[in-house]
């Protein structure tokens, strides 16, 4: 029992694993992930092996093959196979493709096959695979509750990608071992890779057992469409993707990385081969690419968590390009070990950012379409990659370097390949850094060694200045002021300028969030902190996603209210300290200050009969809260005449646009527009 007033302790919730059918699930995923990453290992050696012997092209095209029917299964049948999980039986379909997939690999080992069943067994294993995979993703959520799936999902994605290490060193050992058993039993004397393959078919039968044991799954989902096609998916998610700079700049690295990455896979085999590596040596290189990965992920962002993450991801991938150069060129097995941890953690950083702020950045009702359109375009360049990557090494063969009669230097394939994968990763970094930094003008390396020693660079320090012009209106409720700015923003459009016509609060899709709680009267309760914070918080929204990027490229920028709005009616008219909303504002603004402001001044008493409508939280306020407004207003502008232009806001509306231009004329770059035919008179006034 409790005692009286004292609370009772909140229960920390189950973690997910202690779900019993989940975590029946999520074993027989982890030895399924475990068996897929240990049959690409083995797959792709015995290709290496069992065409050794008739030379670097023909060596090189046979482990191609196996990249290139291992993926084209999931381009042809990816929406058949999502189709049939919603409509059979999930847990027979999983038994029934762990009991398939393990006769399969197991018929390569015992009926010695040639590398023409090889190829026939492995796509017929990923057309399995298929099955297996929607039949999994559908059955999660009927087992876990939905606050917890999230966390599911995470363990899901941990054992997908994790395992690799864990395969690579099982395959490492299994290789050494096969040597050894090779010395006993002559069978296995030129066999080696079988012993992977068997240990590979025995995962999946354990899955199978589990799957089968697991009665908690139901025998049908809830009906869901058909999967489009992946090429249907590239073509919409185009769309959107091709019209915003940042999420195009963050899936042409990530593209870029993966197509790096790509090359890599693709020569590996051969690659370590030519370094005097046997399979075991393929498998710790192998293992090499996810270890780097996983360390990259963890440690990147928070060593360097001062830079800009917009830096950190071109930077991330260019040191990839750079490292990946390093390996082909350098001939030391123990090096490229060494130097493919660096290549996997550069990949790594590059990859979680990148997922990262597409999550952040994506409108929630649009980020499950960009992960399928990024997903399935990545499936698809990492296919025609490794495809062509040893088609490429097997044409180009083996070449020598020689200085007279004495060979200097080999350079084949597989080194032509690793070098073109850096140069595209190099280029693909630095075409990412072009579209996405935030900083421009900023010492690249001073930011880098600022962020290493751990701190912030200055906002704007050695930054390119911009160069648009960045004007904004200020004014009380009904002053005119939302008129006035639409009316300049047509005249300076009429002279030929790039015009940007914004307002606060809620000009970015935060933004429209924050104006709804600001405004809105239901939230009369809030608190004159609260809403300080608020309006800073959309301020800084604004001047990242609308302002700054606008004024980079030359554009004017009008808005609708800023900084000093703040100050009028946080500072005086809720009695806050002045100091306090300046300080939070130049925090959330980065310093930047309009050439202009225009104040309509328009006496509270007047502005506010302007008003049609319900009156919102702000205009609901008294008339003393107004006045105050009004006052420190006049007083901004007063302590700093050269940045404001005060006007009477009860003039005519076209005397108002008059004055208003006389004054802006002044700031304009040259050539400074000539007068033109006024508009002023067919605009409506509009409620500001």
């Amino acid at each position: 029992m409790t005692s009286p007033g004292r609370s009772t302790a909140r229960r920390k919730p189950p973690h997910v694993l202690a779900n019993a059918p989940f975590r029946k699930l999520w074993t027989a995923m982890s030895v399924c992930s475990l068996g897929d990453w240990l049959n690409l290992l083995a797959l792709t050696a015995l290709a290496g092996n069992l065409t050794a012997g008739q030379g670097y092209q023909s060596q090189s095209l046979a482990i191609g093959g196996v990249f290139v029917v291992k993926m084209l299964p999931a381009i042809l049948l990816g929406p058949l196979a999502g189709a049939f999980a919603d409509r059979f039986d999930r847990r027979l379909t999983m038994f029934g493709a762990d009991l398939l997939r393990f006769a399969l690999v197991l018929s390569i080992p015992l009926t010695d096959a040639d590398y023409q069943w090889l190829l026939v067994a492995t796509f017929l294993v990923e057309c399995v695979n298929l099955f297996w995979v929607p039949a999994k993703d559908a059955t999660v959520p009927n087992l876990v509750p939905k606050e917890r799936l999230e966390e599911a999902n995470q363990l899901n994605l941990l054992v997908t990608y994790g395992t690799a290490p864990v395969a690579a060193l099982l395959f490492a050992v299994l290789s050494v071992a096969g040597d050894a058993l090779g010395r006993l039993l002559p069978y296995f004397a030129e066999r080696d890779t079988y012993l992977a393959l068997v240990v590979n078919a025995v995962a999946y039968l354990i899955s199978a057992f589990l799957i089968f044991t697991l009665r908690d799954i139901p025998a049908r989902g809830a009906a869901a469409a058909a999967a489009p096609s992946v090429l249907r998916q590239i073509v919409e998610g185009w769309r959107f993707v091709g019209g915003d700079r940042l999420i195009r700049g963050l899936v042409i690295g990530m593209l870029g990385a993966f197509a790096a990455g790509g090359a890599v896979v693709g020569v590996a085999k051969i690659y370590v081969q030519e370094l005097g590596g046997g399979d075991a040596a393929y498998g710790v290189v192998f293992g090499a690419v996810f270890v780097g990965m996983a360390s990259g992920m963890f440690l990147g962002p928070r060593l360097l968590k001062e830079l800009s993450r917009r830096r950190l991801f071109g930077l991330s991938i260019t040191a990839a390009g750079l490292v990946l150069a390093a390996v082909a060129v350098i001939h030391n097995l123990v090096v490229v070990v060494l130097l493919t941890v660096m290549l996997g953690a550069c990949a790594g950083i590059s990859w979680i950012i990148g997922y990262t702020m597409i999550g952040l950045e994506v409108d929630d009702g649009l980020r499950g379409r960009t992960f399928s359109f990024l997903q399935s375009l990545a499936r698809v360049t990492l296919l025609l990659v490794v495809a062509a990557a040893p088609v490429l090494a097997g044409l180009f063969g083996k070449r020598e370097i020689r200085i007279g009669r004495e060979p200097v230097y080999e350079f084949n394939g597989s080194h032509l390949v690793l070098l073109a994968g850096a140069l595209l990763a190099i280029g693909v970094g630095l075409l990412a850094l072009r579209h996405m930094d935030d900083r421009r003008g900023a010492s690249i390396a001073a930011d880098l060694l600022a962020a290493v020693r751990g701190v912030r660079p200055a906002p704007g320090d050695g930054a390119e200045p911009p160069h648009g012009v960045f004007v904004a209106f200020e004014g009380g409720e009904g002053s005119g002021k939302t008129t006035q700015s639409r009316l300049l923003a047509i005249w300076l459009r009429d002279q030929g300028f790039d015009v940007v016509q914004t307002r606060e609060p809620g000009s970015t899709k935060v933004g429209m969030r924050l104006r709804a709680i600001l405004l809105d009267a239901v939230h009369q309760g809030l608190s004159a902190r609260s809403e300080a914070l608020l309006y800073a918080a959309d301020r800084a929204e604004h001047v990242e996603k609308v302002i700054l990027p606008a004024l980079y490229r030359g554009a004017m920028v009008i808005s609708d209210r800023y900084v000093d709005s703040s100050l009028a009616y946080q500072g005086a008219g809720r009695a806050l300290e002045q100091d306090d909303v300046a300080k939070i504002n130049a925090w959330a603004t980065g310093g930047l200050v309009p050439e202009l402001t225009v104040l309509i001044d328009t006496p509270p008493a007047i502005g506010l009969t302007r008003l049609g409508g319900a009156a919102d939280r702000i205009e609901s306020e008294p008339l003393e809260f107004h006045e105050r407004v009004r006052r420190e207003f006049r007083a901004l502008a007063a302590a700093d005449p050269g940045r404001y232009v005060v006007v009477d806001g009860t003039l005519p509306q076209e005397e108002i646009s008059r004055l208003i231009q006389d004054r802006v004329r002044e700031i304009l770059p040259d050539p400074v527009p000539q007068e033109s035919e006024d508009v002023t008179g067919t605009m409506p006034a509009i409620r500001d």
